[in-house]
């Protein structure tokens, strides 16, 4: 009884470590995406820099509710971070509205058929929105986020985004 025991504690512990593994970005850096004017954009652009990756959609609340934090944090560490913004969206247009309407000062893109996936592919199995990933310079995923930012988000992340 006791082996059975043992067993399973060691599953569940097992288990527990998996769970809390960060996914790779590399379906990040694969991926082409059209910006606001409908332009192909290739993200490996971005592979080398510490990035704050969040995925949103102009119908979702708490998107709207943490553009300010993303803004203010990309202002805070400008040249340092950079701020991706990813609507899963399907036209160009409302989503350059949309970020003009809401004064995103980061780079924006339309995800259009591949937002799913991608998010799937990022660790965020249940394609829930917002979605956020903090990546080091290295393309580790240093903490990610299921809904709506919090400064203890930010704060958790910052130092290995800005590490060597």
């Amino acid at each position: 009884m006791r082996h059975l025991f043992a067993a399973i504690a060691l599953a569940l512990f097992a288990q527990s470590l998996l769970a809390d593994e960060q996914p790779s970005a590399e379906p990040l850096f694969a991926a082409t995406l059209a910006d606001v004017n409908d332009q192909p954009v290739a993200l490996s652009r971005y592979q080398g820099k510490p990035l704050v990756v969040n995925f949103w959609a102009r119908w979702c609340g708490p998107c709207k509710a943490e553009i300010p934090e993303l803004i203010a944090f990309r202002q805070a560490h400008k040249g340092q971070v950079e701020v991706l913004g990813i609507g899963i969206e399907d036209r160009a247009e409302p989503v350059k509205d949309f970020a003009k309407a809401y004064e995103m000062d980061y780079p924006v893109f339309v995800a259009k058929e591949q937002g799913i996936p991608l998010m799937k592919a990022l660790g965020n199995a249940k394609a829930g929105l917002p979605y956020t990933l903090f990546i080091d310079r290295h393309g580790k995923v240093v903490h990610k986020r299921m809904g709506l930012l919090k400064e203890a988000d930010f704060t958790a992340a910052t130092p290995a985004l800005l590490a060597k």
